[in-house]
């Protein structure tokens, strides 16, 4: 492990050491997570943009001319968790 001292304003360091209480862990382990999930943040999309430009616009515009099609056939209603159910309907209490 490492020591890191940062300066941030005094009301932010108030609000992160109530945050680390009201989570029950300490304000080390509070700025670990915040750490690990920009970090987790920044590697997502640095592989996105790696991807992006090795991609290949004609194969992308392909698979979406699928994708319309599939749509306008109505398959992706079974496959997509639509299922054809409709929303519950309230009833109404009786006076």
């Amino acid at each position: 492990m490492t020591a890191l001292t940062i300066r941030i304003p005094e009301d932010t360091a108030a609000r992160l050491r109530q945050l680390a209480k009201h989570r029950g862990i300490s304000l080390n382990k509070l700025m670990e997570e915040f750490s690990t999930m920009s970090l987790a943040e920044f590697d997502t999309e640095t592989r996105f943009r790696l991807r992006a430009i090795k991609a290949s616009p004609k194969r992308a515009l392909s698979l979406l001319g699928k994708l319309g099609a599939a749509l306008q056939k109505g398959v992706s209603g079974r496959n997509c968790g639509g299922g054809g159910r409709q929303p519950r309907q309230r009833r109404r209490r009786s006076p």
